[in-house]
């Protein structure tokens, strides 16, 4: 075991090597002035970060996509579609109100939403969104048809929260559709969609065992901005504190506490399903139970460390660079978000289950180098593009709307896999990393172009950015594979139609 946790170790410093080069470079420039003590505890967390990401992919492994995909198989095979919906449901509401960064989110618009009416909000948009992925297992509904349908709903309700002037919430809206899944819910939802189109898939299994991901990210953005048309009085938001000081000494124990708190509610509930579906369904042996509970201690270390380190280290100096650079030299902010964004995404977590599950489930057709180059260049791209309307200040939707009607027309042109492989990304890529290091540095940003009161209208939003753009990057990828492949067809059928007839051997 120790052998393998060293290998996941290597591979979390090679994803994590970039970023804290980059910070580096930029603290040897006049453009970032951070201080010693920002740059130590930086370097510190970024260690931390590697050790973090090696206990959780090891986690990972062992516990998280085991639990999904025994979950899923065993309750499809009761054949029993009201039990499996109902228990999806429940799922779906517990592992969200669990989620920690929802929690972060209901704290910022406390003042015009009541928190506990938000998240339980969410928790039922991502439950009815989770009934409704597996509903497409099997009824092996076309996945693009769906989502066509819901973000079509989406825009239009968005149009209707900026006509009663609450157009704070769209950010937030679709910002919220990145949080809610997290590193705990992503191995989980999409190991139990593999179990469940293992089952009731069919023929297409490969491909309708992705997609969870994505429609449980419709949920909250329609919770959300639902609450948004009610809301009354204007949202307030409260800058943080995120200088390294207020994390340090005795703040540091109460942060590493609170984080050990909220892992701990998430992976317990996560748990606690888990046990009541094996004594009534499931009755794995002993043996593999002890090796899940194993798994889960890894994952839970692994999460403990990983959220320290982001909250203590990466999100102060993120913020102070964010604020830097558009204080001294806007152009920089653009062309640092896109390079930040190109390896920032190495090293969220969930990342790495995707890459693996999408190579095993194509048979290393989508090989995991692939899969990186794209999200990778997407959410480059989709920082690159927030930086840009940070520094000119306009909405979210200027974006968004062209943006999703890209990825949505993308998926009339390519194998349906690629587009469920896309919307699974979108989740996925805008994890806790990005929440942590990427949203502070957007925040720092506004704050020097527009001041506080505009960071929820122009900071927010970049999760959203970072959840999108990977549609539209993996699914040109599976475009280009496409016409790729007519290329050959046609070179081939041209050298057949060109060939010497006497060079044909007739057997008869």
């Amino acid at each position: 075991m120790l052998k393998i946790l060293m290998l996941k170790c290597k591979e979390a410093m090679i994803s994590v090597l970039p970023v804290t080069a980059i910070v580096l470079l930029l603290h040897f420039t006049p453009l970032v002035s951070l201080t010693a003590l920002e740059v130590s505890v930086f370097l510190l967390s970024a260690l931390f970060l590697v050790l973090g990401i090696g206990f959780f992919n090891l986690g990972a492994d062992i516990a998280m996509t085991p639990m999904g995909v025994q979950v899923g198989a065993g309750l499809s095979k009761s054949r029993n579609i009201g039990v499996l919906l109902s228990v999806s449901f429940l799922l779906g509401v517990l592992i969200t109100v669990a989620e920690p960064d929802l929690s972060v989110l209901a704290s910022q618009v406390s003042a015009v939403v009541n928190g506990t009416a938000l998240i339980a909000a969410v928790g039922v948009g991502v439950g009815l969104f989770l009934v409704l992925a597996i509903l497409r297992i099997v009824t092996k509904t076309g996945l693009s048809n769906i989502l066509m349908i819901f973000y079509m709903f989406i825009f239009a309700l968005a149009a209707l929260v900026l006509e009663r002037g609450n157009g704070g919430f769209l950010a937030l809206s679709f910002d919220s559709g990145g949080v809610t899944t997290g590193p705990i819910t992503v191995p989980f939802i999409m190991a139990l969609g593999a179990g469940i189109a293992a089952t009731l898939g069919g023929k297409d299994a490969g491909e309708n065992s992705f997609g969870l991901v994505a429609l449980c990210s419709v949920g909250p953005i329609l919770a959300v901005m639902s609450l948004g048309l009610f809301a009354k009085g204007e949202m307030v938001y409260e800058l943080p504190d995120y200088s390294v000081e207020s994390h340090l000494g005795g703040a540091l124990k109460h942060t590493v506490f609170e984080v050990m708190g909220e892992v701990a509610l998430a992976l317990g509930l996560l748990v606690l399903f888990f046990l009541v579906v094996q004594l009534v369904f499931l009755r794995l042996p002993r043996r593999k139970l002890y090796r899940i509970a194993i798994g889960i201690f890894y994952t839970f270390i692994g999460l403990v460390i990983f959220l320290s380190a982001v909250t203590v280290g990466f999100m102060p100096v993120g913020y102070r660079i964010g604020y830097d650079l558009a204080d001294n030299n806007c152009v920089m902010l653009v062309v640092l978000g896109f390079i930040l964004g190109l390896v920032v995404v190495l090293a969220e977590p969930a990342i790495h289950v995707l890459k693996g599950q999408v190579e095993n489930v194509t048979s290393g057709t989508v090989s995991k180098r692939s899969m990186m180059i794209a999200l990778s260049v997407g959410v480059g791209v989709s920082i690159g593009l927030s930086m840009l309307r940070i520094i000119l200040g306009f909405s979210i939707l200027y974006y968004l709307i062209p943006g999703y009607f890209i990825s949505l027309g993308l998926s009339f042109f390519v194998p349906r896999l690629y587009t469920a492989i896309a919307f699974d990304s979108g989740g996925v890529a805008s994890g806790p990393l990005t929440s942590s290091f990427i949203l502070p540095l957007a925040v720092g940003a506004c704050v020097a172009v527009s001041g506080a009161s505009a960071v929820m209208q122009h900071a927010f939003g970049i999760v959203a950015m970072v959840a999108m753009t990977p549609l539209i990057t993996i699914q040109v990828m599976g475009f280009r594979a496409v016409m790729a492949g007519k290329v050959r067809d046609n070179i081939m059928m041209k050298r057949i139609l060109d060939a010497d007839d006497e060079q044909i051997i007739d057997f008869m």
